[in-house]
């Protein structure tokens, strides 16, 4: 296992806390999920290196994946080995901290994304 805690920053935490008020979802996993999602989904590298993780928002890896959560970290492998870089745990960590952050910015900007329908609809465009 190369992830053991998901930490927010604040800004991610403020951005995830209207997305909880505007979408009904209430847990912090599952709207990470769709963030991580949402930004894996996006091939170009994110432009945000260094994230500081000082948000009181803070998860064990089995929590924030779930029972999928040999998917997320062969997904978050893959982008490391795509992007010419080793799959080592420090690595992995950091694609997920990377990813998780920009994926909630993608949530959090867009107003089609405050919605449920929104979010689905946005998981479904190639």
């Amino acid at each position: 296992m190369s992830v053991d805690n998901v930490r927010l920053s604040q800004p991610a935490k403020d951005r995830l806390v209207y997305l909880k008020r505007t979408t009904g979802i209430t847990q912090w996993n599952v709207l990470c999920r769709w963030a991580l999602v949402m930004s894996l989904k996006d091939p170009s590298t994110p432009l945000v290196k260094d994230i500081v993780t000082d948000s009181n928002v803070e998860m064990t890896w089995k929590t924030f994946a779930g029972q999928h959560g040999d998917v997320y970290l062969a997904l978050l492998k893959q982008r490391c080995v795509t992007v010419g870089e080793e799959p080592s745990d420090e690595n992995v960590a950091r694609m997920l901290t990377v990813h998780l952050h920009r994926g909630i910015g993608y949530l959090g900007a867009d107003k089609e994304m405050a919605t449920v329908e929104g979010m689905v609809g946005a998981a479904l465009v190639a």
